[in-house]
């Protein structure tokens, strides 16, 4: 954040950066994010931001050459750093007000199949690391459980006995997940064979670890999935939040109830999970496009 402080001469734009860190918690790089658009919002209007008005900001939105994603971000940026001045008493009127956010396509995610998944996790397993990957991908599989849900995972947030995992998520809110059968075998056998030959002599209460005892990173895992995927043979771009999506889409298929999804998510508002009902409908519209008396 250092960095980015450097380059700004704007006192107001570095409080409301100290803020974002010390107050709101937020994360390096999402400060770093918001400080460089609001120094090119500065730069692009020639002007200090907190003497803007509602026309300097639409006609910023309007002739910026981005994306209609990247436009409601600078807005979403430009509200918070507004209210943080009206908040502290330096400014009456906040001049986002009424104005509309970009109306933004919504991108379904990519999901695997069930077939797919069967090849993903048919891997050969030969030595502790392939164990460590299978009862990680497994787990990924049958809990939709965030990647950093995941890295953060310790040994004592596993009860074998309920089948459940204790994982804390956004805003440090603490769920419940369960996992069945398969994903309990492959963590057992991890943990109870596997598990010693990387940990050697450290100390470390994390589940899935690396070669040299440590957490295992969450690039680490991008790199191992990406691997495994171009070995299943399979074509799509894959990550951890493919199996999160994945995990969702074929609960969703299988009849789950959309709240319950959401719970087991972890997501605030059911819109967030609406989704996963997009992508049913879409896999609906394509396996009617194939009834020979689909098209006239």
């Amino acid at each position: 954040m250092r960095n980015i402080i450097d380059k700004i001469e704007d006192k107001d734009v570095i409080d409301f950066l100290e803020y974002l860190k010390y107050e709101r918690r937020m994360s390096v790089n999402t400060i770093d994010s918001y400080g460089e658009n609001l120094l090119l919002i500065s730069d692009i209007l020639k002007k200090k931001l907190i003497y803007l008005d509602s026309n300097d900001v639409r006609n910023f939105l309007l002739n910026i050459d981005a994306v209609p994603r990247t436009k409601a971000h600078y807005l979403t940026v430009l509200n918070s750093f507004y209210r943080y001045l009206i908040f502290m008493d330096k400014l009456d009127n906040n001049p986002c007000d009424g104005i509309k956010s970009p109306k933004l396509e919504k991108k379904l995610p990519t999901y695997l199949t069930s077939e797919e998944v069967d090849k993903l996790l048919n891997m050969r397993l030969t030595k502790p690391v392939d164990y460590r990957n299978k009862a990680m991908l497994e787990l990924i599989y049958a809990t939709g459980a965030r990647i950093s849900e995941i890295t953060n995972l310790e040994l004592n947030q596993i009860d074998y006995d309920e089948c459940v995992i204790r994982v804390t998520g956004k805003g440090k809110k603490d769920r419940i997940i369960p996992f069945g059968d398969t994903a309990s075998k492959a963590l057992k056998e991890y943990i109870e064979i596997y598990r010693v030959f990387l940990i050697k002599n450290n100390t470390c209460n994390y589940v899935f670890i690396n070669k040299n005892g440590s957490k295992i990173s969450r690039q680490m895992v991008f790199k191992i999935l990406k691997s495994l995927a171009k070995k299943a043979g399979i074509e799509k771009e894959v990550s951890p939040h493919t199996l999160r999506h994945s995990f969702a889409t074929n609960l969703l298929n299988n009849g789950a109830d959309l709240r319950v999804i959401q719970e087991l998510l972890g997501h605030e508002n059911l819109e967030t999970t609406e989704i996963y009902s997009h992508l049913q409908n879409k896999k609906i519209e394509e396996d009617y496009s194939n009834h020979p008396h689909a098209h006239i």
